[in-house]
């Protein structure tokens, strides 16, 4: 590979949102309080699962490594992009640029291969309950979570080593407000080909065979509920299920918007607004999706709180 190719920019320019200038004050103070709700709301459900001996189990183990994954994910785009707009700059080297494809990348998909897990979790407590302990047995989960690590981090790794090799000669410039792949390689004055076969390849194994192992699990738990139809059940299946089933929704609804029905050329903001729906506002909702929609969520905080008013 020559040198030239590497260094044919320094940096690049993000162009960040479609906001007009007298609205980035309020904008920025609404997404630092979007992300650092992100970051508490994370940080708490790691905090209760960790505390609370009720939790541990094969769910919340998943779910704590869910909540850990969410605050790097939005941590790889929002502390950046809420500096550039403090500071009026809308640079990034080019470094710093590849580093952010990377991680954003490998989070992403490491959000998919938990939602995963967890979706095969809920399929054994549902269908098979009595052999509940003994399927989802400790080693177990942590071989999915090692497994989904490492498929993460390969997936990752072969996007960001083919954009390393590409030139951007035709300029710098990028219509959005993180260093988005597929942006990157609309720039690049490479031929992209063998990029564009990776992503379609890969997508496969990242986004589309998880998610069509969360759909054959979910109908696995349909089937089982329906064949013995009555209230109890189905209200401890949608108590089992249904705050990993919102969350699937929110994630895999903002993915399947933005890149299985993209904007034109002509309507690049769609991308945007659609990127900080799964960066920002996805990763938010999930600490409150869990705690609300989660009576043992709800028990833990209620202990803690008392045990901290009670010490005090």
């Amino acid at each position: 590979m020559r040198r030239e190719n590497q260094s044919s920019v320094s940096e690049f320019l993000l162009l960040g949102l479609p906001i007009q200038p007298e609205e980035q004050g309020m904008f920025y103070a609404l997404f630092l309080a979007m992300y650092l709700t992100t970051v508490l709301g994370n940080l708490l459900i790691i905090l209760l699962i960790r505390l609370d001996s009720r939790l541990h189990t094969p769910m919340y183990f998943f779910l704590s490594h869910l909540a850990l994954t969410d605050i790097c994910f939005s941590s790889v785009t929002a502390p950046k992009m809420l500096m550039n707009m403090l500071m009026q700059t809308q640079s990034i080297s080019y470094a710093g640029c590849i580093s952010q494809a990377y991680f954003f990348i490998l989070f992403g998909a490491l959000d998919s291969f938990l939602l995963t897990s967890m979706a095969y979790d809920r399929y054994v407590a549902i269908c098979h309950p009595l052999h509940y302990t003994t399927m989802m047995r400790q080693s177990l989960c942590f071989l999915l979570v090692v497994v989904s690590w490492v498929l993460s981090s390969a997936i990752a790794l072969v996007h960001t080593l083919l954009l390393a090799r590409l030139s951007f000669l035709r300029g710098n410039t990028l219509p959005h407000f993180f260093c988005d792949l597929s942006a990157l390689l609309k720039l690049s004055s490479s031929n992209t080909t063998i990029n564009q076969l990776v992503i379609l390849t890969v997508g496969v194994v990242g986004i589309t065979l998880p998610f069509m192992c969360i759909l054959v699990s979910y109908g696995h738990i349909g089937a089982s509920v329906l064949r013995r139809p009555s209230i109890k059940g189905i209200c401890k299946a949608l108590s089992t299920c249904g705050s990993h089933l919102s969350v699937v929704s929110l994630y895999y609804g903002a993915m399947i918007a933005l890149y299985f029905f993209p904007s034109s050329n002509s309507n690049k903001d769609k991308n945007v607004i659609v990127s900080v729906l799964y960066t920002l506002v996805t990763p938010m909702l999930n600490p409150f999706i869990y705690s609300l929609r989660n009576r043992d969520m709800k028990g833990a905080l209620g202990n803690i709180l008392r045990r901290a008013a009670f010490s005090g």
